[in-house]
């Protein structure tokens, strides 16, 4: 638990003047933990980073977190640079006389769009003055969810929420991670004109916290479902203590895309 606080209070010393800075700063973290992230499943998944598809699946994955037509002049954005980087993994089928097949090809896509997206709109959130506030609100909800369903699962925790895939996870503790999102995101809420910010009422994005909180949920035991399929306890170990990127960052990566459909971001 020591390592873990220590570890926290250093990270977040450094990662809350990136997101308030902003810029270029920020566009470089995102890249970077992007990054990681890739070069953590590919770890779980026993692959080589250095190989070819590695090395395509991380291209494709920075170039959908960065806003790359800003930096080339709309000369080509990093969607195009994406689908690039499929045609080279569907090509190598060709070269390899059909030894490398498309299911082959399909992981390094599916890692490239899972974790490409989920930092791209994380990226988003934070695009201008007040989106801080958007970027933090979205923070906050991921948070207040983890914290809230720890403390209240492992005190009141009885019946199991997935116990084939995170057994120590429970209703109880679910549903204090949203009561606990919702009670944060309220606090939050009274010190921002919440209609000219979001573009929704005060009870609308009470509504979206509790959504937010459950699909946070969802992308955390996506995580713990994909290292139990791997066989591996944590994503990482880049963060004593916490694992590595991708478990701190699991629900991060399916909540800001969700933030972005529902229209607050």
């Amino acid at each position: 638990m020591k390592q873990r606080v220590i570890t926290a209070v250093v990270a977040l010393a450094l990662f809350i003047p990136i997101l308030i800075f902003g810029g270029w700063a920020i566009e470089l973290t995102a890249a970077l933990l992007a990054a990681v992230g890739v070069y953590e499943l590919f770890r779980m998944k026993g692959l080589e980073i250095k190989s070819l598809e590695g090395v395509v699946s991380i291209i494709g994955t920075v170039a959908l977190v960065l806003p790359i037509a800003k930096y080339t002049g709309s000369f080509i954005d990093g969607l195009e640079i994406f689908y690039l980087m499929v045609m080279v993994l569907l090509s190598i089928a060709v070269f390899s006389k059909n030894t490398y097949t498309l299911e082959q090809a399909g992981f390094p896509v599916l890692v490239a769009l899972y974790v490409g997206m989920g930092f791209k709109y994380f990226l988003v959130a934070r695009g201008d003055t007040n989106s801080l506030v958007v970027l933090m609100f979205g923070l906050l909800v991921v948070w207040s969810t983890d914290i809230g369903a720890y403390l209240v699962g492992r005190q009141f925790g009885k019946n199991k929420l997935a116990p084939a895939i995170s057994p120590n996870k429970t209703l109880e503790g679910s549903a204090g991670g949203i009561l606990s999102a919702v009670v944060v995101a309220t606090i939050y809420l009274l010190f921002f004109n919440v209609k000219e910010i979001f573009g929704y009422n005060f009870f609308m994005m009470i509504m979206f916290t509790i959504v937010l909180s459950m699909v946070g949920q969802l992308g955390d035991l996506v995580e713990s479902a994909y290292k139990r399929h791997y066989g591996v306890k944590d994503s990482g170990k880049i963060l004593p203590g916490h694992g590595g990127i991708l478990d701190r960052f699991d629900s991060m990566l399916f909540v800001f895309p969700v933030m972005a459909i529902l229209g607050i971001i």
